[in-house]
């Protein structure tokens, strides 16, 4: 499961090679870190009016700017499980040349794009005007803090190789989600924070 990046885009996103090693079990080793940041998605997924649907386009979307292959299969699969079509998901490789998005998204994700970009953007008046049209206040506070941290999981993820590995070592009931490796500690993709992966 991945996106098919349009043609001509392929040298933008580094991704990884296929079967690198990881290289450190950074969630053992910094256990409260972690758990700090699994507070924060948490109060993203339950403690905001971001839908979760946006949260997980804004997910993606930074996910491939960044090539963090691992956030990329994970956000593409809760795309899914909200029953979000495939056209859209592949549509947030190149998402200013598609007309899948709402106004509202649309600017969420230039916005994503800028910030995740802060050191070319700085996020400029203009980009600050045009996401105020759509989010103002708390919510353009909580949206920041979702790009911030989808961008911190980005940042740990691919420095230390954190591989994807979305079947558990026990079969599951139906009703039980898969089970992701990040940093060599499996967990499972859905806690209690309304259905959202803990880790990116």
């Amino acid at each position: 499961m991945g996106l098919r990046f349009p043609q001509g885009h392929e040298t933008i996103y580094h991704q990884p090679e296929d079967n690198m090693p990881q290289r450190l079990r950074f969630a053992e080793l910094a256990p409260e870190g972690i758990a700090a940041l699994r507070q924060l998605e948490h109060y993203l997924n339950t403690g905001t009016t971001l839908s979760p649907v946006l949260l997980e386009l804004l997910r993606l979307r930074v996910s491939t700017l960044n090539g963090c292959d691992f956030c990329i299969h994970m956000h593409t699969g809760e795309l899914l499980k909200h029953n979000e079509p495939q056209g859209r998901i592949d549509a947030i490789a190149d998402w200013q040349a598609s007309d899948a998005f709402t106004p509202r998204e649309r600017a969420a994700l230039a916005y994503a794009d800028s910030v995740t970009n802060i050191q070319q953007t700085h996020v400029s008046d203009e980009e600050y005007a045009a996401i105020n049209e759509f989010f103002s206040g708390k919510d353009l506070a909580d949206l920041t803090l979702a790009v911030a941290s989808v961008n911190s999981w980005n940042r740990l993820a691919i420095p230390f190789r954190s591989e994807w590995n979305p079947h558990p070592a026990k079969p599951a009931p139906p009703s039980e989600p898969a089970a992701v490796n990040l940093g060599d500690v499996t967990v499972s993709a859905v806690g209690d924070d309304g259905g959202k992966v803990a880790e990116d």
